[in-house]
Parts: structure tokens; sequence; C-alpha cells
């Protein structure tokens, strides 16, 4: 079975409930920003054509040109066919944050499969579920030594293959093109957190991630002289564009280890030694690297930086008048999506202006994206005006698939698109609450229901209450919130 065969076709998905009225003046207060973008190449295609000379990835022991990174990728690809691995197939992909991991999810595209991230810190039985619930055909094991005991026991427990990425070495290099049959094609999957103590694997296409690459590139003006920094645990949505985007305009990515990523001075330090451009990191972070280095010289080796980019949870006022303060050189862009729809599905780069709000613009549509804020009544979803509060739907090339092997949640969550005739023809609802401002950017106002995000992670307090109530001993339980570094009342 390939893990499409998971998921609701459009058809199968509900229609909106709204009136043909509220239908019309939704799509004339859209947010919408089209752009022509060429989805029709894969990534691997961009990176051979790129000068095989050219510096690509390095982490804190190898380093690859674009001629070695591809050449890895194709072993890697020869591999995995040889594991049976093949087009609708769906390999995890578990180890340490290096280049192997990016050459890894490059032969995954090569050979048409689905990449789905199992990371080596989740417990065993998490690592068990994911593999079982995405219906992997294999888990590629890029670790340089042995595995991470919680892998091997997972896969142990879900009954899949591991296979080691250095068996690759003894493959000649796949050979032909990409096995890209669509724009729709599944691209990669993402398990999040679910109301039920059941993760939710969210399902991107191939025209959905390319898309989010290019908005990237667009609104950073990157080029090939940039070079990013690789931070986020694989498992988050941020790491595919970080391993990626470079290598679409054939700039530079560097993998920061989880050591280096947590210690603000070490991590200065990585991003003046090897000219780091670009970083995003959510904002609980940054707030830190701030303190870290409010006294220290290594603050001088950010010099180099163009731009920070805020995402994963809300941006505080105060974080950003520090970093305009004390890193103008920097450009700060507060950045906004759900894995869902491929990352990030806004971006607002933040100005002076800006503090004298109480909260931050999370800004206007990535390209290729419709937004659109609506609030329910009785009879249906109707339109919000310019100021009012409402729920933030995404439509557009970023809208993904759903959730792999759960109908049920993926009809709560995915609609057929009543306002736009769009690619993928769904679309999505965030579950967020927020209001369109007078200068036409959107602000972040919470969420509609108990999801909560600490430090990036999106947590259900539903889920750990279910968790919980598995016990026979728990009766009752309810999960709240309680932040121990605000000062007490």
């Amino acid at each position: 079975m390939t893990f499409a065969d998971g998921l609701p076709g459009l058809a199968e998905l509900p229609v909106l409930p709204s009136s043909p009225p509220q239908v019309r003046r939704a799509r004339e207060l859209a947010m919408r920003r089209p752009h022509a973008v060429d989805l029709a190449d894969a990534v691997i295609t961009r990176v051979e054509r790129t000068d095989a000379d050219r510096p690509a990835v390095r982490d804190g022991t190898r380093r690859l040109t674009y001629g070695e990174l591809a050449v890895e990728a194709r072993r890697l690809a020869a591999l995995l066919e040889h594991e049976g691995a093949g087009p609708g197939t769906v390999v995890a992909v578990g180890g340490e944050r290096d280049v192997a991991v990016i050459a890894a999810f490059l032969a995954i595209e090569l050979v048409g499969a689905v990449y789905v991230p199992a990371d080596g810190g989740w417990p065993a039985g998490r690592v068990a579920g994911v593999l079982t619930q995405a219906g992997a055909v294999l888990l590629l094991d890029t670790s340089r030594g042995a595995a991470a005991p919680a892998l091997a026991e997972g896969a142990r427990a879900a009954g899949v293959r591991v296979v080691r990425a250095d068996a690759a070495a003894r493959h000649a290099p796949w050979r032909g093109p990409a096995r890209l049959e669509a724009l729709d094609q599944p691209r990669y999957m993402l398990f999040t957190s679910g109301s039920t103590g059941r993760p939710k694997g969210a399902v991107v296409e191939h025209q959905g991630m390319l898309n989010h690459l290019h908005a990237k590139v667009v609104d950073l003006g990157m080029t090939g002289d940039d070079v990013v920094a690789q931070t986020a645990p694989l498992g988050f949505d941020i790491s595919i564009w970080q391993m990626l985007c470079p290598l679409v305009v054939g700039a530079q990515v560097s993998v920061v280890g989880d050591a280096t990523a947590y210690d603000s001075v070490a991590f200065a330090r990585l991003v003046g030694e090897h000219g780091v451009t670009i970083v995003e990191l959510v904002p609980t972070m940054v707030r830190l690297l701030l303190d870290d280095l409010a006294a220290a010289p290594e603050a001088g080796l950010l010099a180099g930086l163009r731009w920070m980019l805020a995402t994963g949870e809300e941006l505080p006022t105060e974080v950003a008048r520090r970093w305009l303060r004390e890193m103008p050189h920097a450009g700060l862009v507060n950045a906004y999506g759900p894995t869902e729809c491929s990352d990030d599905v806004t971006h607002h780069t933040v100005t002076a202006a800006d503090l004298d709000l109480l909260r931050l613009p999370i800004g206007t549509p990535v390209v290729n994206t419709d937004l659109y804020v609506l609030r329910r009544e009785d009879d249906g979803w109707h339109a919000c005006e310019p100021g009012e509060t409402g729920e933030l739907f995404v439509g557009g090339v970023c809208v993904g698939r759903g959730y792999a092997g759960d109908h049920d949640r993926t009809r709560e969550a995915f609609f057929q698109d009543p306002f736009a005739a769009t690619p993928t023809g769904r679309l999505y609802r965030t579950g967020d609450a927020v209001r369109a401002l007078p200068q036409g950017a959107l602000q972040y106002l919470g969420r509609v229901d108990r999801q909560v995000k600490i430090a990036g992670v999106r947590m259900e307090l539903g889920e750990i209450e279910a968790v919980f109530q598995r016990h026979p001993s728990v009766g009752a339980v309810a999960v709240v919130v309680h932040d121990f570094s605000a000062p007490p009342r």
C-alpha cells in the first residue's frame, strides 16, 4: 500500500457552508499574492545544474560540494531502490542532523518516495507510532555511529526494516531524472500534535514544498552568496526549507548540531566562522540569543547576518524591540504558518512603527497563497471586514493533502475551496484567530481551541490529557499551562 491510499480525495472533503453573497464578499476581501514560480523541477535537478565545485553543505565534520552532494544522493537512491523504495512509498530517515540527511532527502526525491523524519530523541513508542501510521517501508539510518536505541527499538516494534546509509557506498550512483510524476505528488510527511493522543501525519505535496522554497527566495532576496543555518530538529517543518532552499539558488547550508544550536555563544561563533547570513529561530531562542550575547564579544560575529526569521510561536514586541536596537544591520521577519500548508504562509518585516502595537503583525501572504478571515454564524461562515476578528483559512498551492490514514481529522480541517480555483482545490482551517489591520497585514490573536505552543512545539492539551487518562488509576485530569519564567502575582 502506498501512503496516498490513506488520504481522502478532493470530492470526499466537506464543502465549507457559506451563502453565495458571503462567498463573493470573501473573494473581495481575500489576501492574495499571485507569483510565477517554476514548480516542474525537483530540487535534485537544481542541485545538478549548479557548478559541481561550488560549496553546498557542511556540518561539524564534513563539507560537500554540489557535485559531491549529487553523487551521494544518487548512491543513496540506488540503495533505497534496492531495498524496495519507489514512487508513493514512505521512507523514514533517522539519525543526527547532518549533511547525510540532506542527501537522503534528495535520494528519496529521486526514487519518487515520501520523506518522513524519525527523530532519535523521541521515545521508542513515538517512533513506532510514527512509522506505523506513516506506513514506512524502511528506516534509513544516517547515523555515523550506532543508531539511537529508541530508533532501533521503535523500528522493531513497527516491523520496519532499518537500512544503514553507509551501505550506499557499495552501490553505483542511481541514473535517470527524479521520478516526479505530478505536481501534486506527496513529498514529505511531518507529525504534529493531536487531541486524541495520536499525532497527525500532515502530508505536503511537491508543488507546495517548492512554492514555499521560492517564497523564501523572493522575500529574503536570496542569492548564491547566502549561507543558511540549518538549526531546526528534523521533526519541525522549518527544517525542510533550511535544508533545501539554499540548494535552489546555489547557496550554502550550514548544519548546526544540537550542542551548538542551544549554546548562544557557540552558535554566534559558528555564524561568524561559516559566514551565515540567514537564521530562523523560535522567538524563545531569539530572546536567549540576545540575553546571552548582551555583554559577550561574540555578538560582533553576527555582523554578517542579513536576516533573522522568528516563527513557531508568537513574537513578543519586547523581543522585536531589542533585536531592532541591538542588531540593526539584520532585518527581522515575523513569519507564520501551519505545517499543513507547507510551512510559512505569511511574512512580515518588523519596523519601528510596529513596536507601538501590543501584538506584532504576522504579515501578508507569501507567493501563491490565499488568506481568508471568516467568522462562524448560524447560517455558515461569513467574511470578516477589516478590523474584525475571525478565524484564518488558507487556500492556494501551499495547502497539503490532509492527515495520512485519518479521514475524520482531515475532514475537520480541510475543505473544498469555494472561493477560488487553485491547484489543490483545498482550503485549510487553521484554528487561529486573526484580525486584518488597516495597513493590510494580519495580526495573530490566539487560538480558538486548546492548542498551545511551547518553545515552538505545537501541543494539544487534550492530547496530554488523553495520555494521562489511559492509566487505570486516573479518573479525571485537566492540563493547564503555567509560565514559570513569569514573575509571581
